[in-house]
Order: C-alpha cells, then structure tokens, then sequence
C-alpha cells in the first residue's frame, strides 16, 4: 500500500476555475483508480459544495485550519506528523519544511505570472513566482497540462531537466443528452439572462485582464453594428477586473454585454447548449478547458493563437490574433455569418473533443505520481 497525501484546500474556494476542476476531477477517479492506496486529502475550512471530493473508503479527509500561510505551516506540520509516502501537490507550492524521505510531485498549470507579469496584482506575482521557483528546484517530479507550459519552463528554468517532466493533458467533462425537464430549464436561464438560444455570442471563465475580455467586447462591438447577437460573459470578477468592467460600461452596446457572475454548473450547461460561437481571446493559457468543453457541446470556436491554445485546439477553431481587434472581429464575423462553416467547425470540435479525457488524465497523473521517486541532488 502506498500513502499518498494530497493538498486540496484549492476545493474550499468559492471562485470556481480550471484549475479546481482540475483537482475536484482527479479526486473522483483516483480512489476507484487505486483502492489499494491510501490517500489522505487535506484542506483548510469547507468544500465549496460543487467541488467537495466523493467519500471513498481510502479517502480520509483532514480538515486543518490555520490563520495564515497555510501550506507552509500547518499543512507542514501535518506532514512531519503523518508522513506519507507521497505528496501531490497539484497547484505550484510545495512545503519548504517537510519530510526528506517523502516524494514530491508538482502539478505547473501555466507561467503567466513570468510572461505577462503586469497582469498579476504585485502581492500575489511575488508569491506565485517564489512558489513556483521553490517547487521546480525541488520537487521530485513535475506534472504539466501542455506541451506549451513544458516548453515554458524549459525557456524559464534552464537547469531544469527534461526528464522530470511529465506532460498530462487535462480532460473534459462530456455533455450529457438533454432532457426534455432540462431544456425547459435552460429556458428559464435564457429569460432571467435576457438572451435568446443561438442569439449570443459566449465566452467562460474568470473576469481578469490575461483573459483579454476588453478587446473582445472591442471586437464585439464592432460586429454589432451588423449582427443584432449578444455577448455573455460568463464568469465572476477574480483580479484586476475593472478594465473589463469599464470597456462594457464605454461601449455603445453596454446593455447586450452580459456578465453573469459566478454561475453553477446547470447554468453553464445551458450557455454552451445555446450558444452560437464560443469565443475565447485569453493572451496565455496553460491549458484551455473552456474551450474542449465547447467542442464537446458541439459549438464552434474562435480562439487567440497562442500559448496552448492550438495544441489544445488542432485544426477546430477558427483562430485570431488576441492583441488585433480587427483580426479578432474578422474571425468571429466569418464564423456567425456562414452556416455551414459552423456546421463543419461543429464537427471538428466534436473530434478534437474526444482526444481529451479526464478518465484519461487520472489514469497518467495516478501512474506519474505513484512511479516519482525520489531525484538526484
């Protein structure tokens, strides 16, 4: 039996983002993936209820608080308490004090704090980056989400060796067959958000300025002079979000700028049914879950070239220059105008979809973890 301890206190957040999800996936796969082991999950406070882990048999849940600095002290002390042989970390820190003997491994999502600092409040660039500096001189063993955040690292760090990086694509949770209850419901969403079923235009995910939302509603509002379309923001205010909040407010079609705020999951469901184009302009993405989940729901996608984003993509979305409004509202026009494009891009995505799963996903990050050993000094 191997012990494997888990930092989770991510899942206690109320902001619900990529890498959650990240995380609340492997947990509901890895105590089926191996009930021989033992996996002790620890976090701060309270799940949020959407991302609270299952109850396996060989989970134990330790819930610990502290009043600052969690990770690096009572966390800390727990490992030096029960000291397993194993700790995942799958969000960049790693405990400075901690057992010698105890295998490390570090999931890095995305070095965008490096790439475009000035995008990050300063308080937390220092941290994330000291973090991150720590974890990659010293954990045993790093996981990435792409071959595009290994590249980075590689360029960032270069003592760094290839050989203790392992790349692990993310997956992504299939759409389900709608029910003839849930499409009713999706209507009640519709009405409440003041939009009509393929009369808007989405994007999903957090309101913060590497997303790139200010040249999206640019670009959008360019298009509106001769589309009649909505633009939905779905996602909630994370940092540095008045830019984004200032360019709706300035722009002649304010009010067909929708932001919904933090949304659950029935309500996103709905979004991606009804969509007509799934945009996504972020200038760096470690991965790209939004954009899998569009192609997974069959709807077509125009996205930034850039970062990730077309390993993720392949040949599906229809790409634009995220710092060039004009390419961008360009790229969107050619899709919202033509049907039958979208119908193909529908097609593609479906495909490009289905090389992407979380079963998947646990499968590599349960067998990276449990094979890490310990690395040469």
């Amino acid at each position: 039996m191997t012990t494997i301890t888990i930092q989770a206190a991510d899942l206690d957040a109320k902001r619900i983002d990529g890498t959650r999800v990240y995380i609340h996936e492997m947990l509901k796969r890895f105590g089926i993936l191996a009930p021989e082991n033992q996996f002790n999950i620890y976090h701060r406070t309270t799940f949020n209820k959407e991302l609270a882990p299952p109850q396996y048999p060989n989970y134990t849940i330790h819930t610990k608080n502290a009043p600052f600095s969690w990770t690096q002290t009572r966390f800390s002390y727990e490992l030096w308490k029960n000291t397993p042989d194993k700790l995942w970390m799958p969000m960049h820190a790693l405990p400075i004090v901690r057992p010698k003997k105890m295998v490390t491994i570090v999931t890095i999502h995305d070095l965008a704090f490096k790439i475009y600092p000035e995008l990050f409040p300063p308080k937390d660039r220092h941290t994330i980056n000291a973090y991150t500096n720590y974890a990659v001189k010293n954990a045993d063993r790093l996981i990435t989400v792409s071959n595009a955040t290994k590249n980075d690292l590689l360029t960032m760090y270069p003592f760094l060796e290839e050989s203790r990086i392992t790349v692990v694509h993310h997956g992504v949770t299939k759409a389900k067959k709608t029910s003839s209850i849930e499409k009713k419901a999706h209507k009640v969403i519709y009405k409440k958000l003041g939009v009509e079923k393929e009369k808007y235009l989405l994007y999903v995910g957090a309101i913060q300025p590497r997303k790139n939302l200010h040249t999206l509603i640019a670009a959008y509002t360019q298009l509106r002079k001769k589309y009649e379309y909505k633009l939905v923001l779905a996602g909630e205010k994370a940092w540095m979000w008045e830019e984004t909040i200032q360019a709706q407010q300035n722009s002649k079609y304010k009010d067909d700028i929708i932001i919904t705020g933090t949304i659950p999951f029935e309500t996103r469901e709905a979004l991606y049914a009804g969509a007509l184009t799934f945009v996504y302009p972020s200038l760096y993405e470690g991965f790209g879950i939004p954009i899998i989940e569009a192609f997974s729901r069959g709807v077509p996608v125009v996205c930034a070239q850039n970062s990730s984003l077309p390993e993720v993509g392949g040949e599906a979305p229809e790409y634009c220059d995220a710092n060039n409004v004009e390419d961008m509202a360009n790229a969107m026009d050619r899709v919202i105008s033509n049907l039958g494009k979208r119908e193909i891009m529908s097609k593609k995505g479906l495909e490009q979809a289905k090389k992407f799963s979380w079963d998947n996903c646990a499968q590599k990050t349960l067998q990276t973890i449990e094979n890490a050993h310990k690395k040469k000094s």
